[in-house]
């Protein structure tokens, strides 16, 4: 399949049905093409080897492989860029037919970055033409993924994070329990090797020399810990995340949870916090 050079598409507004939704997810996914700020906080700075966009390819899809990898008909595989497959057996599947609802039709990708290691390269698909759809958004906004960067450097499109909301407020797929409390070691330490969203209120933070250690329970009861690398920490400051302006805030974590003395997530940047102090409080 050659290449196809980039095109403008705009979502029909009126349309009705399974199209509806995850074309106006396209619509609110597309509207912020870099970082953006959360409640007044800086996201980190675009990294641009990984998120500039590349070529556009016209393709169609064929299959689609583990953990929601596309095979297409020109032979070539790919994955969708910032998103975060989930791990339960019953979204993989929900989340793999919804993406084989669109096989055959015409795929616009847009590359952004190298080919991964299994070479697979990380796109923005949109599929259709009269009607077309963002993949990564409509998935998102079904609550059949998470926006995350995964392996990548940075999450290219944060709007995809806004996407959340209405998912999570309906609790929806991987929204059905609302995010981890951080305060439910039980439920979160049943979670270990496998990645959450977890939201609670930072009653501590202890800088160490190494490390930075973010509780979120009193000292003797059992909860989420977040690690901060000395490397990481310093690029959260800069960005305005710091021992006062966290502690007693409301956030939320995203992560791999490890259990050491208790669940915990070494967080692995700043966009892997988020601080939603004025949104709904998470109810227990």
């Amino acid at each position: 399949m050659g290449r196809g050079e980039g095109r403008s598409i705009v979502p029909n507004q009126r349309r009705a049905g399974r199209r509806s939704g995850p074309g106006l997810a396209w619509l609110l996914a597309t509207a912020c093409g870099g970082s953006v700020a959360s409640h007044g906080v800086s996201a980190a700075p675009r990294a641009e080897d990984t998120c500039r966009p590349l070529a556009a390819r016209v393709d169609r899809l064929a299959d689609v492989g583990p953990r929601g990898e596309l095979i297409l008909a020109s032979g070539r595989r790919a994955v969708l860029s910032g998103l975060r497959w989930p791990d339960e057996p019953a979204l993989d599947a929900g989340a793999r037919a919804w993406l084989l609802t669109f096989r055959g039709a015409p795929l616009t990708l847009t590359e952004r970055g190298a080919e991964d290691r299994w070479g697979r390269w990380r796109a923005d698909g949109i599929a259709g033409e009269a009607e077309p759809v963002d993949l990564a958004g409509g998935l998102v906004a079904a609550g059949l993924a998470y926006a995350d960067p995964g392996e990548a450097d940075a999450l290219c499109r944060p709007a995809l994070r806004i996407l959340e909301a209405a998912p999570r407020a309906a609790g929806l797929g991987l929204w059905a329990d609302g995010p981890l409390a951080a305060t439910d070691a039980a439920v979160l330490s049943a979670r270990a090797g496998r990645f959450a969203v977890v939201e609670g209120r930072i009653l501590h933070v202890g800088e160490r020399a190494t490390r930075t250690y973010l509780d979120f329970t009193r000292r003797g009861e059992q909860g989420l810990t977040v690690t901060v690398q000395k490397r990481t920490w310093r690029i959260l400051s800069e960005h305005g995340l710091s021992a006062a302006t966290l502690k007693g805030r409301l956030v939320r974590i995203r992560g791999m949870v490890e259990i050491g003395r208790g669940p915990l997530i070494d967080l692995a940047g700043v966009e892997s916090i988020e601080v939603v102090e004025g949104e709904q409080a998470l109810r227990r």
